[in-house]
């Protein structure tokens, strides 16, 4: 009886075992991405998994161990309309990126990334899965620009909208005087991996370059005209005119005589004639898209044409000059008033296209080449160049 009894319990307890055991098999039916430190990745259902090592399941090798110690990363696999051809293309943030641009598409929370090229880094930070701040800059620290993004997303998963701003200074460069600003709306239609975005917006740029300044100077004298004054040269102190050189001509000796005045008192500042660049400023446009080939390798096209405006204000002198004289006859004050004598527009169209290719290893590190042709319209003249960019990802 007892034999009997213990015989009993001994099959209930199997059949309690290996049906909990099937249970647990039948149950992790989720396929997940299984990466191993030398790279290999594989696309399994977890059998078992043990202390020590690993036994999976595979649709193209069937079953394999696999050491744990050799792993370096289990991710489930949520979107199985991402296996492609036996691969899995897994998301990056490198993907809201074109070559300059971006897309409407969010960086995920946590999600950060680098880029460095020839000309600068730049770093990315996911604040939220909808707002995104950056900032760019170039080896030697200037100029500096502050980025930032805000996705707007649908109901439709392949349709996002976004708006986002630059902002910059020239930094040290120029003692800060240099300023500009992009700021644009986007929509994309697509996914990560392939993807269309129509942007708009609008941009303006000064240089903070300081104002030119001249006078016209030389000599305005017919030859046998006696006692013919002739323009004056002028030096400063201060900003201020200090000295003046006036010519006379002799038409007996045909030479000119030289007779210099001090200023004994210029708390009237001559004022010459100024000319300024003004604030640059454009609408832009820009068609942007990716395509990706492989699990390793997409390719992108970014553009972007600006209409832009500048102008140049030259400002003259209005009345000419007035001279104060003391008793000896010495000059001790020059007064004048500036008047906006004219102001010149330029229209300038500039077109930037930039076709590319992306290959990225993982979803950790990318690398990418794109070859830009610049043209730019600008009074009927056409000038165009090419703009080679490589650049490197990382995320952090």
């Amino acid at each position: 009886m007892k034999l009997l009894l213990s015989a009993c319990l001994s099959a209930f307890i199997l059949c309690f075992s290996f049906d909990s055991y099937s249970q647990v098999v039948e149950a992790d039916t989720t396929l997940r991405l299984i990466e191993k430190i030398d790279g290999t990745k594989y696309i399994a259902k977890i059998l078992s998994d043990d202390a020590r090592e690993l036994l999976i399941e595979t649709e193209s090798i069937g079953r394999i161990y696999i050491l744990k110690s050799d792993v370096k990363r289990i991710t489930m696999i949520e979107d199985k309309t991402k296996i492609i051809n036996g691969e899995f293309r897994e998301d990056s943030p490198f993907s809201t990126r074109y070559a300059f641009t971006n897309n409407a598409l969010p960086i995920k929370k946590n999600e950060h990334y680098a880029m460095v090229n020839l000309f600068g880094p730049e770093v990315h930070f996911a604040v939220s899965d909808q707002l995104n701040i950056g900032v760019m800059t170039t080896w030697i620290g200037s100029p500096l620009v502050a980025v930032g993004k805000y996705t707007i997303p649908t109901a439709n998963e392949k349709l996002n909208f976004s708006i986002a701003s630059m902002i910059g200074t020239s930094g040290y460069l120029n003692q800060f005087r240099g300023f500009g600003g992009l700021h644009w709306a986007t929509m994309t239609f697509g996914d990560r991996k392939n993807n269309l975005s129509i942007s708009g917006g609008f941009g303006y740029f000064n240089a903070g370059n300081r104002n030119e300044t001249w006078d016209e100077g030389g000599f305005s004298v017919s030859y046998g005209a006696r006692n013919q004054d002739v323009v004056g040269n002028y030096t400063t102190t201060n900003g201020q005119w200090s000295t003046y050189t006036d010519y006379q001509y002799d038409p007996v000796t045909d030479v000119f005589t030289a007779v210099t005045f001090d200023y004994y008192d210029y708390d009237t500042p001559y004022v010459p004639r100024e000319k300024v660049r003004n604030t640059f400023k454009a609408p832009i446009l820009s068609l942007a898209g990716i395509r990706q080939l492989t699990n390793k390798t997409s390719l992108f096209f970014d553009s972007m044409i600006a209409f832009g405006v500048s102008d140049f204000t030259t400002t003259n002198r209005s009345g000419g000059r007035e001279y104060i004289y003391d008793e000896v006859g010495n000059v001790i004050e020059v007064t004048s008033s500036p008047k906006i004598i004219s102001v010149k527009k330029s229209s300038p169209v500039a077109l930037y296209f930039m076709p590319g290719m992306r290959f990225q290893k993982n979803d950790q590190r990318a690398f990418q080449i794109a070859i830009a042709g610049i043209t730019v319209w600008n009074d009927g003249e056409v000038s165009a160049f090419p703009l080679p960019l490589i650049s490197w990802f990382f995320k952090f």
